[in-house]
């Protein structure tokens, strides 16, 4: 059965099922250990590998084929905490109580592997508890916020042992924990396959945009290859481009913070309002507001359908910043008045122009034309008459949005699936970690032979 199905297959028996559970506390399940090992090599010591914050942090699996730091440690460290399969580590200290009793479980591990400082590794009674299900049930928001009450500190919180051991946990008998871990896994599965995909994707256009910008597509549609038919290129001080193109500045596919045409829109009717926030560092215009035209009459960079915008501030601009104002309610828009508006010329295509906006060879090339003091430096407007690219004809522009529009609509849906797992996965943690759903007998065997 799929996943997407589950819930509505499940019956919530909960008085009955409830009765099952049992209040424990984190003590009477597992061993709680502080690492004291730390990443600082030490002479006489033996080489390891460092299971360290960040590995715990940002993911829920631990495999021994990570990239671990390298350090060393006592034998008697190695023994005490080195780690072991279905062993689950927590952070003990950050800077904020939100990152505190964050969980991973050790999946496969080797004699070099160990737990590291800001640390605490849990050693469960595994007879008792399914290491999967106990690092769910410290990632609940139940016991996040019984974490966050705990912490101690003003610029650095931190739990005690003390308070570790008696996070209280409600538990299921134990073949009902590894039946709900099993189901949790072949979510968090489906999840970690799409997220590589999306990274395969975004990898594969970032290839295709960097052939597409330089080589094109011939009649054919097709890749136009310099090394098989090297008669299709000439030589220019940007290297060797497709015979029929041109070199020229940006400014010569876009106006730059051209003058706004008068609209003759009430002041009173609503417009697009973009601010610096509202796009993302890949191009996309993800928060749409919407104000009234009166309510924006100063302090604003003014733009119309169509326009690209190119965040001119650091460090806005070095990370990507920026957006196609595509769909403006009323067809204007407002924004930060840290946008350059590069509007396409009539005989460009828009998509095109944008593309190029957001390629690391032109974000890394207005870093030379950035001015002012340090944390306020902006890319001055005479950067885009500087800025050599080569020019492509209009109709072979659109050809290669085209292509390079198909990749993101790729990466698009893939996203939104990830988001439903995502939605997925939150409330089927919350059913089954709280004993409001027992799994079906059906559907746990499904997840246990996964």
């Amino acid at each position: 059965m799929p996943i997407s199905q589950t819930g509505a297959s499940m019956e919530i028996e909960a008085d009955e099922y409830l009765n099952e559970w049992q209040e424990v506390s984190l003590t009477s399940i597992a061993n709680i250990r502080f690492s004291s090992v730390n990443k600082v090599s030490q002479p006489g010591q033996e080489p390891v590998r460092l299971c360290n914050y960040t590995d715990v942090y940002n993911n829920d699996y631990v495999t021994a084929d990570m990239d671990f730091m390298r350090a060393t440690a006592t034998k008697s460290e190695i023994e005490r905490f080195g780690l072991q399969v279905g062993d689950v580590i927590i952070t003990k200290d950050s800077e904020t109580p939100d990152d505190i009793g964050i969980p991973t479980v050790v999946d496969t591990t080797a004699p070099d592997l160990v737990c590291g400082y800001h640390l605490a590794l849990l050693r469960p009674n595994q007879d008792e508890v399914d290491p999967t299900f106990l690092a769910k049930q410290l990632a609940h928001h139940r016991i996040a916020r019984y974490f966050g009450q705990q912490a101690n500190g003003t610029t650095r919180y931190g739990l005690s042992i003390a308070a570790i051991a008696n996070a209280p946990l409600h538990l299921p008998r134990p073949e009902n924990q590894r039946s709900a871990s099993a189901l949790m896994r072949m979510v968090d599965a489906q999840i970690a396959q799409i997220e590589a995909v999306i990274v395969k994707l975004k990898q594969v256009r970032a290839g295709m945009l960097r052939d597409l910008l330089s080589y094109g597509l011939d009649e054919h549609g097709q890749l136009r290859d310099p090394v098989a038919h090297p008669e299709q290129f000439k030589d220019t001080p940007l290297g060797q481009i497709p015979m029929n193109w041109d070199v020229g500045p940006f400014s010569e596919i876009a106006n730059v913070n051209p003058p706004t045409p008068a609209t003759g829109q009430s002041p009173f009717n609503s417009i697009s309002f973009i601010p610096m926030q509202d796009v993302d560092e890949e191009g996309n215009w993800v928060y749409r507001q919407t104000r009234k035209l009166i309510d924006c009459s100063g302090g604003y960079t003014p733009f119309i359908e169509g326009d690209v915008l190119f965040a001119k501030i650091t460090p806005c601009m070095e990370n990507g910043k920026g957006c196609h104002a595509k769909d403006l309610v009323n067809g204007i828009g407002m924004g930060s008045t840290e946008f350059h508006v590069l509007r396409p010329k009539s005989n460009r295509s828009a998509r095109f122009v944008f593309h190029w906006s957001l390629t690391n060879s032109m974000r890394i090339r207005a870093l030379a034309y950035m001015t002012g003091s340090a944390g306020q430096q902006r890319v001055e407007a005479g950067f885009f008459n500087y800025f050599l690219i080569p020019i492509p004809p209009t109709h072979e522009q659109g050809l290669i949005a085209n292509v390079i529009d198909c990749a993101d609509r790729r990466i698009e849906s893939s996203r939104n699936e990830l988001k439903k797992l995502k939605k997925l996965k939150s409330g089927l943690q919350d059913d089954l970690l709280t004993g409001r759903v027992r799994i079906p007998e059906t559907l746990m065997e499904g997840a246990e032979n996964a």
